[in-house]
């Protein structure tokens, strides 16, 4: 009997244990807690998608839009230099031979169709002369004491500024005027 011996010594078996239902209750706020925490992610990389899918196609629209903007720019000089050709060819020479003035036709016709292509492209000139100076859009060379323009006027444009859609290609190249002394002066005695 020394199995009976063993039964006595034992512990009586347990009676259906209470503890059980508090489990299943602990459960139910685990599940509810790591449900939320998976919606909170689920939104969150939904979210994070949503951004990046409008972050391209706006990166995608700038490259289509401003994606030439480097070799436009080093085209520029050739744009200036057709320009330069034709300012730069002195009047007696231009009422000259009939092979000069269809030499001049043809560079400045040169000049109109490429600065037609650019303006194709979306790539336009900016007007600066008369303009007020902007340093956004002009780059400002030098001061020119002009007293029948506001100061701050541009009133000589060295180099043509250029614009791609809304953006600067490059500034133009300008000379500013500025009062003189004696306007100054007379501004500030008129104070």
């Amino acid at each position: 009997m020394p199995d009976a011996k063993l039964t006595d010594n034992a512990e009586p078996a347990a009676a259906p244990d209470t503890q059980a239902e508090p489990e299943t209750e602990n459960v139910a706020p685990n599940l509810e807690r790591d449900n939320a925490e998976l919606r909170d992610k689920l939104l969150r990389a939904l979210a994070d998608m949503e951004n990046l899918r409008r972050r391209t196609e706006k990166e995608v629209a700038d490259a289509k839009a401003y994606g030439t903007a480097a070799l436009a720019r080093d085209m520029l000089s050739f744009a200036d230099n057709l320009h330069r050709v034709v300012d730069h060819v002195p009047p007696e020479l231009r009422d000259g031979s009939e092979a000069v003035r269809a030499l001049l036709e043809g560079v400045e016709l040169t000049e109109r169709d490429f600065l037609a292509r650019l303006a194709h492209h979306r790539i336009k000139k900016i007007e600066a002369l008369g303009a007020k100076f902007d340093p956004n859009l002009h780059e400002s060379l030098f001061e020119v004491p002009d007293d029948s323009v506001p100061t701050g006027t541009v009133v000589k444009v060295v180099d043509d500024g250029y614009m791609i859609g809304d953006r600067v290609l490059r500034p133009a190249k300008v000379g500013v005027s500025r009062g003189t002394a004696k306007s100054a002066a007379g501004k500030s005695t008129s104070r």
